[in-house]
């Protein structure tokens, strides 16, 4: 006699707890796999179908995401719409790619950050990943589609699997909404224009006072070499000077020293440098540096920097720029200029944008963080010119500059803004309103409808029968609709409706051959 449905699901549910055991003790893969195996089989007996009818479970968003509400998604669209504006402005066009790719397209690419990738099952032969920023897919697409010169703009989500912190903006998926320039141009001309294109994005969207840092990955690798570190380690410790903008110098040797086995007087003499900012001064001390100066690299480096802050301040950007040589941004695929637009806003300041935050996860408020009071960076991006080498199979490179907004940043600071403002944002675009003063009248309503949306017209009515004419006209002011149609028989029998303003209750009457172009009119007015 075989088993019924419900000792099949308590065999499932042991065997299950098993294996969930087995892993927990780090037991071998041999046994787990063996394991796992006897537990598809008992789910096979089910034809696929292993969960129980009754089965309870908890409601939640996957830790790292979050739901959008309207009000939210209104406020993120605007985001979305302004910095499309500018992407435009510069002659940026739109393409996309899919979420996924190949796992050894995405391999290799991000330094350490590269277990920060969602690996997927093996797919009918194909072992993919989902993809970690955009960046990369668009070398895929340039070396793929032999493109040596492109403007484009890509926004989309992107998944990483870091330790989230919701209260900051920082997600496992999240838009990232990216500017580059590829081709072979005159040096720093297309740079230039992208950290223009931070600054316009930035004050744009309006979120606060913010500095653009900038610094050079030559530099950087001159200033390792003159400092002693050995050529094999510079990513490494690049990767750890990244790490300056959110743990004091002392951590960061720290880690150089007991984590990266660097010699203790070479990480003093780095600290030396990496806590200098400033502007075209610091270049003209720093070339006449004997350190640097014995280096081609970090040369090179600082005339880079010269030329972009000649280029910046034709710009008029000299107060929105510094350069930092605390910037590393950890990436491996950088290879020239790199500047991170940060707010200035302090931890608990009055008046910062960014001192609360509402951001709700599975409907709950999140708790801030200790010291969670910043957002850091809002921007992000530099040169990478042999990335699309990688994917060439003549290692044909095409070289590149970019820019990434970080959206989910700056949503969460312009989001607390609005909860502290208590504004209510319109969650849609209706322009009018059909209602209906009496009984017996939805099906005039639907011709009216009819009417307006075919001139294209927004318009909505209720879905009864018979609505009452005050909850008809709260809901105009609950959703900030502003025009109002009311029928009525009388005037239904002239030809004629009255046509209400909502905000000021002022009423007209109107001909339904004219109502289109009267309501066409009120709006612009």
């Amino acid at each position: 006699m075989s088993d019924t449905r419900e000792q099949i699901l308590e065999q499932i549910k042991l065997q299950g707890d098993l294996v969930r055991q087995l892993k927990a003790s780090k037991e071998s893969k041999e046994k787990i796999d063996e394991e796992v195996s006897r537990l598809l089989a008992l789910k096979a007996k089910l034809g696929g179908d292993a969960a129980p009818t009754n089965q309870k479970f908890t409601l939640k968003t996957p830790k790292g995401t979050r739901d959008y509400a309207p009000q939210q998604m209104t406020l993120r669209q605007g985001v979305l719409d302004k910095i499309i504006q500018v992407f435009k402005r510069h002659g940026g066009e739109a393409i996309d790619t899919p979420v996924f790719e190949l796992k050894e397209v995405l391999t290799g690419k991000y330094g350490e950050d590269s277990k920060l990738i969602y690996d997927l099952k093996d797919q009918g032969g194909e072992i993919l990943s989902m993809r970690y920023d955009l960046t990369v897919p668009l070398a895929r697409y340039l070396a793929m589609n032999k493109i040596s010169s492109i403007k484009r703009y890509h926004i989309a989500k992107v998944y990483r699997r870091d330790n989230p912190a919701m209260t900051r903006g920082r997600y496992r998926e999240f838009y990232q909404c990216d500017f580059d320039i590829a081709g072979t141009y005159d040096p720093m001309l297309a740079d230039a224009e992208c950290v223009k294109i931070v600054a316009e994005v930035l004050d744009t969207l309006d979120i606060g006072d913010y500095v653009i840092k900038l610094n050079h990955r030559q530099l950087l690798d001159g200033m390792f070499e003159a400092c002693g570190v050995p050529a094999k380690d510079f990513r490494a410790i690049c990767s750890a000077v990244d790490k300056l903008d959110k743990s004091p110098w002392e951590e960061v040797r720290k880690e150089m020293v007991d984590e990266k086995g660097l010699d203790g007087a070479v990480a003093d003499k780095i600290g030396e440098y990496v806590r200098l900012s400033g502007g075209k001064e610091l270049v003209e001390q720093l070339l006449a540096d004997a350190k640097l100066k014995a280096v081609p690299n970090a040369v090179k480096g600082l005339e880079g920097m010269q030329l972009l802050l000649n280029y910046c301040g034709l710009f008029n950007l000299e107060s929105r720029v510094s350069f930092d040589l605390s910037l590393a941004r950890g990436l491996d695929y950088y290879t020239g200029v790199i500047y991170e637009g940060v707010l200035k806003a302090e931890p608990g300041a009055v008046g910062s944008p960014v001192k609360a935050s509402p951001v709700l996860e599975n409907g709950k408020p999140v708790a801030a963080d200790q010291g969670s009071g910043t957002v850091g960076s809002v921007a992000g991006g530099g040169r990478y010119d042999n990335l699309v080498g990688m994917f060439d199979p003549r290692g044909k490179a095409v070289p590149c500059v970019g820019v990434s907004i970080g959206v989910e940043r700056i949503f969460a600071v312009l989001e607390a803004k609005f909860a502290a403002s208590n504004v209510k944002l319109r969650t849609n675009d209706v322009e009018v309103f059909v209602a209906s003063a009496h009984k017996g009248l939805h099906e005039q309503r639907l011709r009216v409808l009819n009417q307006l949306w075919d001139a294209g017209i927004k318009a909505e009515h209720s879905y009864k029968l018979n609505p009452k004419l005050l909850a008809q006209l709260q809901h105009c002011e609950e959703h900030q609709i502003p025009l109002a149609i009311v029928l009525g028989d009388a005037e239904l029998a002239q030809g004629v409706v009255k046509l209400r303003e909502v905000s000021t209750r002022q009423e007209s009457t109107v001909p339904l051959a004219e109502l289109a172009n009267e309501i066409r009119s009120r709006l612009k007015a």
